[in-house]
């Protein structure tokens, strides 16, 4: 049957934006995967010193921003337990948000993504409200609802320090006419804690449960696990090789029943990170050319579409947007 080209039921998830094309988190880098097919933005949520909530990838900032060009800042340089990691940098809760507006985006992988480095110094760190002014003005420019899809990063880390991610994220998706069964743009509420999810249900919007491939996420990947998971989540978010693993060679494999199993419990699929580039394409699937150069991606796309997954989350949104365009057509 065919589905809805207005709001598709297959969904192309902007991550961090037009990432692969912009540097991520970025104003420019969310308008840009709206323009060429996204149909949400991916947000990652992380706490400014005054409870302010910006889009960066991780709390350490040194690595996606020029803070380390700042010499007022240097003496904000530290190391800090992540999640039971070091990490040593700069991190978002030691600034202001008026702090953090005086830095700019630089790309975290330049030596993949030579052309986004380009970029670098363009763009501030949006706040979670620029997302949303520029998701509704989106939605108007082109016609069609373009919806966000936020994480909360390390919650529980965020807690530890008194800086709650839920609160304010409730409070401007209310603010914002975003709560409810019928929010004014599409929403999904995402976080790799279930604790911050069932936090998030009195908004009473989709709440996905991301999911990685360490041991500890295995009892979780059966049918009691789902089933256990579709009490507090509508969909899950697991790493693209719980769906379809690589094998010995490295080249894609055979689709597991991770994706049959989700939907019996109720749960939708929509597995990460689709990117372009050779570096992170099977084996099979790579070109000739350098690490940063683009391979057979839409067989990529292709199989796990045919392995019934609802959306993807996507560097490169225009690459899944054709991927999806000639799916639906042979559908």
């Amino acid at each position: 049957m065919r589905r809805n080209k207005q709001e598709p039921e297959l969904k192309i998830i902007s991550h961090r934006g037009a990432s692969g094309h912009r540097p991520e988190h970025t104003l420019g880098s969310y308008e840009l995967g709206a323009r060429v097919g996204g149909d949400f933005m991916e947000v990652d949520l992380v706490a400014t010193a005054d409870g302010a909530l910006v889009a960066r990838h991780e709390p350490e900032i040194g690595g996606t921003t020029d803070v380390a060009d700042h010499p007022e800042f240097a003496d904000r340089r530290t190391t800090r337990t992540v999640d039971g990691r070091d990490h040593t940098g700069w991190f978002a809760h030691d600034f202001t948000l008026d702090e953090l507006k005086t830095l700019r985006a630089t790309e975290r992988i330049p030596d993949v993504r030579p052309a986004n480095a380009a970029h670098d110094g363009v763009y501030e760190i949006p706040t979670l409200q620029e997302i949303i002014d520029l998701a509704r003005r989106m939605s108007a420019e082109l016609g069609r609802r373009i919806g966000i899809y936020p994480e909360t990063k390390h919650p529980a880390y965020h807690s530890g320090l008194g800086l709650d991610l839920e609160p304010p994220l409730l409070a401007a998706l209310l603010d914002n006419g975003l709560a409810g069964p019928e929010p004014e743009l599409p929403v999904f509420l995402q976080s790799f804690e279930g604790e911050s999810l069932r936090k998030l249900a009195d908004v009473r919007l989709p709440r996905v449960l991301l999911m990685g491939t360490e041991e500890h996420w295995r009892p979780l990947l059966t049918p009691e696990g789902l089933a256990g998971v579709a009490e507090y989540a509508e969909a899950i978010g697991p790493n693209k090789d719980l769906v379809i693993p690589r094998d010995e060679n490295g080249e894609l494999g055979e689709a597991t029943a991770l994706v049959a199993d989700a939907h019996e419990a109720g749960l939708l699929v929509h597995p990460w990170t689709f990117r372009s580039e050779n570096r992170f394409l099977p084996a099979d699937l790579r070109s000739g050319g350098g690490a940063g150069d683009f391979g057979g991606f839409a067989a990529e796309y292709g199989a796990f579409f045919e392995a019934g997954v609802d959306g993807v989350f996507t560097d490169h949104s225009r690459h899944a947007f054709l991927a999806r365009e000639i799916y639906l057509e042979g559908e």
